[in-house]
């Protein structure tokens, strides 16, 4: 069982990574204005499209090697996004595919897990 003191530093840790996570997203790539959840690739700086095809192309393979790792960061920021607001409504620890409670270990090696080790597998089922 969580203590209100092992869940405070846990949500340190998430707010940590957060932090982290936006700055390297911030450095890949910008949020899009339409919907600020999602980000783009940027074009890396410097980098500018012109007459030459092969640099042109070189350009478009670096946005699109940054568009890989945009969507890895931002899956986990929005795995984190998704348990510091479990904090908020009270529902942290909790497992969302059997609603018992997510061993302290797990929360350890992953603050924002969203199911217990049994169901750890199964994660990828959940939207």
């Amino acid at each position: 069982m969580l203590t209100e003191e092992h869940k405070q530093l846990l949500k340190e840790k998430l707010e940590r990574e957060r932090e982290v996570l936006l700055t390297e997203l911030s450095r890949l790539g910008a949020q899009n204005p339409a919907n600020p959840a999602d980000w783009m690739a940027a074009k890396p700086v410097g980098d500018e499209f012109g007459a030459d095809r092969t640099d042109n192309a070189a350009v478009i393979e670096d946005m699109h090697t940054n568009n890989a790792s945009l969507n890895e960061l931002e899956g986990r920021l929005n795995n984190v996004l998704r348990a510091l607001q479990k904090f908020t409504n009270g529902t942290y620890g909790v497992c969302e595919i059997s609603g018992g409670p997510i061993e302290p270990e797990r929360l350890d090696a992953n603050p924002a897990a969203r199911t217990s080790i049994a169901h750890m597998r199964d994660e990828h089922l959940l939207s």
